[in-house]
């Protein structure tokens, strides 16, 4: 099975070969937001996790305090099912969920998605793990993995790919989380984490799963 960084670097590829003058847009907005250090300030090892309370495609609130009593949490922040290197991360923790599960961890995916019931038929939230909805990137932002997306990407997303984001998002049209996992402790604290305004790369499911054995 490839590696999740070999998947995204073939989409990659085949978008540059299909939209290069879209892809060179994205590595000057990516390099932009490189060089003001966005992403900068997201909890770092050690630090607190601050705790949350979210709706699941279902309506039920879920807070991440619950979920520690029963050992650590994995939380991801992606974009919205809408976009293909999310939908290849998730599958490709979804392929681990049974090792994580095993290591005594729970997933979390967050994005600003509705929980509607657009939401909760998507194929995301058809995987085995628990998705929550942070509408206002607040907990992103408490996170410090918030994003105000430049305009170049918003308009990409409303005129090629026919996105209402602010309806996807109930009224956020512009601040997405930057793609981001950390990993909780049962004690509230970041053990790991991976963070990257490039939303095209992710962490790979691999360095989860050793992070994990080493806590057991």
């Amino acid at each position: 099975m490839k590696t999740l960084k070999e998947q995204t670097d073939a989409k990659i590829a085949a978008g540059r070969k299909a939209k290069p003058d879209f892809m060179k847009g994205v590595d000057e907005a990516i390099d932009k937001a490189k060089a003001f250090e966005q992403g900068s300030n997201a909890l770092k090892i050690g630090e607190k996790a601050v705790d949350f309370k979210l709706p699941n495609p279902q309506g039920e609130l879920i807070s991440l305090s619950n979920l520690l009593e029963k050992g650590p949490v994995i939380v991801t922040f992606y974009r919205g099912s809408w976009c293909p290197y999310c939908n290849l991360q998730l599958r490709a923790l979804q392929a681990k969920l049974a090792d994580i599960h095993a290591l005594g961890a729970t997933l979390v995916a967050i994005s600003p998605e509705v929980p509607d019931e657009s939401m909760t038929a998507n194929e995301i939230n058809t995987m085995e793990f628990t998705v929550l909805s942070d509408q206002d990137a607040k907990v992103a932002s408490q996170y410090g993995v918030a994003w105000e997306v430049p305009e170049f990407l918003l308009d990409h997303m409303r005129v090629d790919r026919q996105l209402d984001l602010k309806k996807i998002n109930n009224g956020n049209a512009s601040v997405l989380p930057i793609p981001a996992t950390f990993i909780i402790g049962i004690d509230g604290r970041v053990i790991w984490n991976y963070v990257n305004v490039d939303y095209r790369t992710r962490s790979e499911p691999d360095d989860i799963i050793e992070v994990l054995k080493d806590l057991s």
